[in-house]
């Protein structure tokens, strides 16, 4: 079986039927084979360097892509804080246990934080519940602005 590539080339010997058969062996027919191993006498061009581009820029994004809104970032935080800040873990709340292990582990600062210290339960738990609300404010705020929820 022949196997096809984008640049065609010449190749002698080869082709789509069984290479042990006499009358394919002794046949002088050529039969082109693309391969991408034989270079191609086509040099490829670059597309990005061609007249009609944009001048070379190549823009797989829009410019807004991101949609940065400093209402929902504000929004988000503020939807956080207020319920972690709900003194509900043994009368204290997850913001202030999480700021009073940052100051504890600051208080022996050059020493990193032990892998069993209770820091790092309140920052992957404060952080994952402030990017779970940042999360959903954009979908939200997002989604109510651009009509995603109309029926």
């Amino acid at each position: 079986m022949a196997a096809t590539f984008a640049s065609p080339s010449a190749v002698v010997g080869l082709g789509s039927g069984s290479l042990s058969s006499p009358s394919r062996i002794s046949s002088p027919k050529k039969i082109c084979l693309s391969s991408g191993f034989v270079k191609s006498p086509v040099t490829a061009r670059n597309p990005l360097g061609l007249a009609g581009t944009g001048g070379g820029k190549f823009m797989c994004f829009q410019a807004d892509w991101l949609r940065k809104d400093l209402n929902v970032i504000g929004f988000g935080l503020i939807g956080w804080l207020a319920p972690s800040s709900i003194p509900a873990i043994g009368g204290k709340s997850l913001t202030g246990l999480f700021f009073e292990s940052i100051g504890t582990e600051l208080a022996h600062f050059p020493t990193p934080p032990p892998l069993t210290s209770q820091f790092w339960l309140w920052l992957v738990t404060w952080h994952l519940g402030l990017f779970i609300c940042l999360t959903f404010g954009q979908i939200g705020f997002k989604g109510r602005t651009e009509d995603y929820f109309q029926k």
